[in-house]
């Protein structure tokens, strides 16, 4: 019986580094550098809907972009493991791009655990909706 409980001790210890692990793999708020140069500039005003919807470039830029900054959490070419939303699985229409701008933004928290750290200040706009297009256009499954 104490050799069970040492075994259940070690499985929670180690589910506890691996979710720690997991939110220091977002490294702070770095992000790696993304040429956005193909990409048509925003401004500085947030837009709440995607300009880029269906833009082959900002796809593939997306596509890198999720890659580098989301892929941890929601799954390898969109397609999360159950752990994180599936970002395939959001309608395509501007009350979703709304949705999602908000909580690209200021992240997702619930009882004081953060589960997607915020990424206003970190992420430009561009790469924001490039990584919408993306998303939109993963097949659903």
């Amino acid at each position: 019986m104490c050799m069970t409980i040492r075994l259940m001790t070690a499985v929670v210890l180690l589910a506890g580094l691996s979710v720690a692990t997991m939110v220091q793999a977002h490294g702070g708020g770095s992000t790696e550098p993304m040429d956005i140069g193909a990409l048509r500039p925003l401004g500085e005003k947030l837009l709440d809907e995607n300009p880029y919807r269906g833009d082959k470039e900002a796809i593939k830029i997306g596509e890198s972009a999720y890659g580098q900054q989301c892929a941890r959490c929601h799954g390898i070419q969109g397609i999360s493991g159950g752990m994180s939303p599936d970002l395939r699985q959001m309608d395509v229409d501007k009350e979703n791009d709304k949705i999602y701008l908000e909580v690209t933004l200021r992240g997702a928290a619930r009882n004081g655990k953060v589960y997607m750290p915020p990424f206003k200040g970190i992420l430009p706009q561009e790469v924001i909706w490039a990584i919408r297009s993306y998303t939109d256009s993963r097949p659903k499954e």
